[in-house]
């Protein structure tokens, strides 16, 4: 004897909807539409304050060279560090250079040498940092058009 289910009973629903489904895919969508570009200006933000704190590290470096070559024990005669010098661990820095932020492969004690150019020249192949040893400038060798990091 077979025993039917009574009438009136809607039983019970397993799955969802296609319409729910469009819907909750529409509210995904729009809340990442407006995350995605919120997230980005914070991934650019964190990029233009390292190399600004990059660079403050290696000015800082820089003048206080200046500043020991100037005293009779470091010479008396002031003078900003060589490029092989700056690169060159214990001279100028504690530590190796760090990599320019805007870089795409992040080599650390990467400089080329900006003797003549202005400031803000981008030479070659756009990484690391430029140094001029003539007037101790250093700035970054990369220029992105949203970050200007190049005029920092």
């Amino acid at each position: 004897m077979a025993i039917d289910a009574p009438t009136g009973d809607v039983g019970i629903r397993r799955a969802f909807t296609l319409i729910e489904l469009v819907t909750v895919i529409v509210i995904l969508g729009v809340l990442s539409a407006t995350a995605i570009p919120v997230y980005l200006d914070y991934a650019l933000d964190a990029k233009k304050s390292a190399c600004r704190g990059a660079l403050g590290g290696l000015r800082s470096a820089i003048a206080s060279y200046y500043a020991r070559t100037a005293t009779p024990s470091g010479g008396g005669s002031a003078r900003f560090p060589t490029l092989s010098e700056l690169t060159t661990i214990g001279t100028v820095m504690g530590n190796e250079i760090p990599p320019n932020p805007f870089d795409s492969d992040a080599t650390p004690n990467n400089v080329v040498d900006g003797t003549g150019v202005a400031k803000g020249t981008v030479i070659g192949t756009a990484k690391g940092w430029c140094y001029n040893p003539t007037n101790g400038q250093i700035w970054a060798n990369s220029y992105t058009k949203s970050a200007g990091e190049n005029s920092y």
